[in-house]
């Protein structure tokens, strides 16, 4: 089994890609951002320590200021943690990414004991950011201009070109995603050429 991380920018058009796979070939797929929100909810580690963690960095005076009725984090109250102010989002994520890895790292291994897949797809858009370069088979990166990209977050989420402005800035620069990735998907032409060159790196079948 290939253990296979994919990352791209905001808008590059990963989720056709994702289901294009999960379609076609015998894997599993995670996506960190789900991952994450499930890690983050009672009776995981990771809700705990975040919980200690915002209340002895001063963030929250009692962990009943950021949970709902349900005892779950209440997703705005974070938010607002996160959003503004750099110190909260270095916490968050100083327990949020590890978790995520442990249990990537484990669960990879359980499928590979399991014996039952080809692949495990990892998507993450801070793929490279967290080094998984160091525990991924590979790392594909998927390329989407930038005027593409804002077309379509544009177009689907509604998002202001201030906005988008704001997003690739925080992002990294093309350069460094390919210097980082083993395999490029250039999808800004049609899914069925995006599609082609998968095909052809996972099965060597079909020309483009």
């Amino acid at each position: 089994m290939e253990f296979i991380g994919i990352t791209g920018g905001v808008g590059a058009g990963k989720s056709a890609i994702l289901a294009y796979l999960s379609q076609n070939y015998k894997c599993k797929i995670v996506m960190a951002d789900d991952l994450a929100k499930e890690l983050m909810e009672p009776g995981h580690d990771c809700y705990d320590s975040l919980l200690d963690a915002l209340v002895r960095e001063g963030f929250i005076s009692s962990s009943m200021e950021i949970l709902d009725e349900s005892d779950h984090l209440d997703r705005c109250k974070m938010s607002e943690i996160v959003f503004t102010s750099d110190e909260g989002r270095a916490l968050v994520n100083s327990i949020v990414h590890p978790a995520v890895k442990d249990w990537i790292i484990a669960d990879v291994a359980r499928e590979r004991e399991a014996g039952a897949l080809d692949y495990y797809f990892f998507e993450a858009a801070l793929l490279i950011e967290c080094e998984y370069d160091r525990i991924c088979d590979e790392i594909w990166y998927i390329f989407t201009t930038q005027d593409n990209r804002r077309m379509r977050l544009i177009e689907s989420r509604g998002y202001s070109d201030a906005r988008i402005d704001e997003i690739f800035a925080s992002q990294l620069d093309e350069e460094v995603f390919r210097l980082k990735s083993d395999f490029v998907i250039d999808n800004n032409r049609s899914l069925d050429y995006t599609f082609k060159q998968i095909d052809m790196r996972l099965t060597n079948r079909g020309d483009l």
